[in-house]
């Protein structure tokens, strides 16, 4: 393992910012539709250039960055909670070694990222932090790089769980790809027999995995600095109202009580057409703002969690770009027609599930993964008949299996627990491995 230690090292040596890999990537489409697309579309400079304007302020496209931005930042405040830490800090008495830790912390991170990304991603690395500062007050042995990597376990699921950006875009009206598809609801895609059993096998496998590989290394004493909280500010004046418990408690059930309204009474028939980004969004507010007890600590949470938005926030648009010259130009027909030429009924989902995870390496995000590669997956599954939603399924596999390979979005978990890239890597390619096999055979089979 000790050699997939300068991993890290090397991925940074040869990959820029995910915002520089997303402006090369625009000058590669924007070549690639001035030299590759019939003649007859007159695709001079300007007309690609137009192209790229209107994919980058699309107003269907925007809403989609909106809703991801929200995605995560709800999330991730909701992670922040004081109730959330406390069960935490509550089942961090149970992580009395390495091997204990590692799958308590994995089994935990995997069910909460099924549910929501941005809240698995910091749930998993305060839990991976909190047994760091168990481990150090009470003088336990631990292998901390594997308790990191625990903690980041998450992100290979979140893609099949119920906030995955495809599978959760397509299941609402108005999606950018309706006129091809239409609507397909989750319960076709994140709750249909292939990907439910995925998850269990995964939720099985992965936990016993991470047990095994704690017992079979070496752990070593931490030195974890417990977090000091800070004090309450002193309240005067209009300011009680931001620090009102029962204000916010009236404002968070009106919202809880609209969605299960919106859940399980307004439907004329329970098929799951509810879940929406909208939907997610609107319980999590609710539920932040509950957990939360008072809107000044919600802002307070809001405002930590803020800034992991901020690649979504300036990188979307490009990624939008990309897709208005492959769309405008005729590059998507001319990619999935090169798409079906490689594949067959048998072999296109996996297929698509290894170009996903190359594809994440260089855009690691979902939501803009599929603004680029879905159109194509989706242009190559009908003209080939292939089931869309089991294609959806194929590309957020592949998505979300190489963040285990890709540590953008590990950034928040190694500010979070003080760990390196290098140090988790070697664990997070072993989960990657596994999964990949997971996946695939999933694919085969159903």
């Amino acid at each position: 393992m000790s050699s997939s230690k300068g991993f890290g090292e090397t991925i940074k040596k040869f990959l820029p910012a995910p915002f520089t890999i997303a402006v090369i990537l625009t000058f590669v489409t924007f070549i690639l539709g001035l030299t590759l697309s019939d003649s007859d579309q007159t695709n001079n400079f300007f007309q690609i250039i137009t192209y790229w304007e209107k994919g980058l302020w699309d107003n269907q496209l925007l809403v989609f960055a909106m809703q991801m931005m929200l995605m995560l930042v709800l999330g991730h405040s909701l992670a922040l909670s004081e109730t959330l830490e406390n069960l935490i800090e509550k089942a961090t008495s149970l992580c009395n070694s390495t091997s204990i830790a590692a799958a308590i912390i994995t089994f935990s991170t995997l069910l909460v990222s099924l549910f929501n990304w941005g809240l698995g991603l910091i749930f998993g690395a305060i839990f991976a932090r909190k047994v760091g500062e168990y481990a150090t007050k009470n003088n336990i042995k631990l292998n901390y790089p594997l308790i990191g990597a625990a903690g980041y376990s998450g992100l290979m699921v979140w893609h099949g769980g119920i906030s995955g950006s495809a599978p959760i875009k397509i299941a609402e009206k108005g999606h950018f790809l309706e006129e091809k598809i239409g609507v397909i609801t989750q319960s076709q895609t994140v709750f249909s027999s292939m990907n439910i059993s995925i998850s269990i096998l995964l939720l099985i496998i992965l936990p016993l995995l991470m047990y095994y590989i704690g017992k079979k290394t070496e752990s070593k004493k931490v030195d974890i600095i417990c977090e000091k909280k800070t004090l309450s500010p002193k309240i005067t004046g209009a300011e009680k109202l931001d620090h009102s418990n029962s204000l916010a408690l009236l404002f968070g059930s009106v919202i809880l009580l609209y969605c299960i309204y919106k859940a399980f009474i307004l439907p004329t028939n329970f098929n799951l057409s509810f879940i929406t980004p909208n939907f997610i969004n609107l319980s999590l507010l609710g539920l932040c703002i509950i957990l939360h007890k008072n809107f000044y600590r919600f802002i307070n949470s809001v405002n930590s969690a803020i800034v992991g938005a901020a690649g979504i926030l300036i990188q979307f648009p490009l990624y939008f770009g990309i897709m208005g010259i492959m769309k405008y130009s005729g590059l998507i027909d001319i990619m999935s027609d090169a798409f079906i030429l490689i594949s067959n009924e048998n072999t296109f989902p996996i297929f698509t599930f290894l170009s996903a995870g190359i594809v994440n390496v260089f855009v690691p995000s979902g939501g803009g993964q599929w603004a680029v590669q879905g159109p194509i997956i989706i242009e190559a599954a009908m003209k080939i008949g292939y089931s869309i939603p089991k294609s959806v399924m194929a590309l957020a596999y592949g998505d979300q299996l190489t963040n285990m390979l890709q540590p953008f979005w590990a950034l928040p978990l190694l500010g979070i627990t003080g760990l390196k890239a290098k140090e988790i890597l070697p664990y997070t390619l072993i989960l990657m491995f596994v999964g990949a096999l997971i996946f695939i055979s999933g694919l085969l089979f159903f």
